[in-house]
């Protein structure tokens, strides 16, 4: 049973939570996987998600949007259905990972932390995905795709348009 009775979260999200609270020494301590969850879930951290986890861990939600703004892999806005991460850390960098980015943004005609009009794709530049041995990398949503260059990134953009229609 949930510890806030009107929760926005499915009932194993709110199971899950109040279960966080119960492993940490300190509640707080569960506020960063628990931001995670509720951005899957939700599709970003929306202000009904600050204020149901402040209450939650017994925060303010001021708090909560302190530790919101320090992680840039946290979203304050619907991201699109397909969120496209470029990584252009070092290895990725060197390998082409400027220049994937680009191509991405004149595909989608969209920038950095940018979703296309229709909602279906989401832009972001990241700083690592832990792929450097195949950049230059990309991860969309939680599938990684390595070794790209432009034409293989077409590839990858229209897989995703392609899932959509069906």
């Amino acid at each position: 049973m949930s510890t806030i009775a009107n929760t926005i979260f499915s009932p194993e999200l709110a199971a899950r939570f109040d279960k966080l609270a119960t492993i940490y020494p300190l509640k707080r301590s569960a506020l960063v996987p628990m931001l995670l969850y509720a951005q899957d879930e939700v599709g970003y951290v929306s202000d009904a998600v600050v204020a149901e986890l402040a209450a939650r861990l017994d925060l303010l939600e001021l708090d909560v949007r302190n530790v919101l703004s320090y992680y840039s892999m946290l979203r304050t806005k619907p991201a699109g259905k397909f969120n496209v991460q470029v990584c252009t850390n070092i290895s990725c960098m060197l390998r082409g990972g400027f220049e994937l980015l680009q191509h991405c943004k004149d595909k989608l005609h969209i920038e950095h932390k940018g979703v296309t009009p229709d909602g279906l794709f989401s832009l972001e530049e990241v700083e690592c995905i832990g792929a450097c041995c195949w950049a230059p990398a990309v991860q969309v949503n939680y599938d990684f795709h390595e070794n790209l260059t432009p034409a293989k990134m077409d590839s990858v953009l229209e897989t995703y348009r392609s899932r959509e229609l069906k």
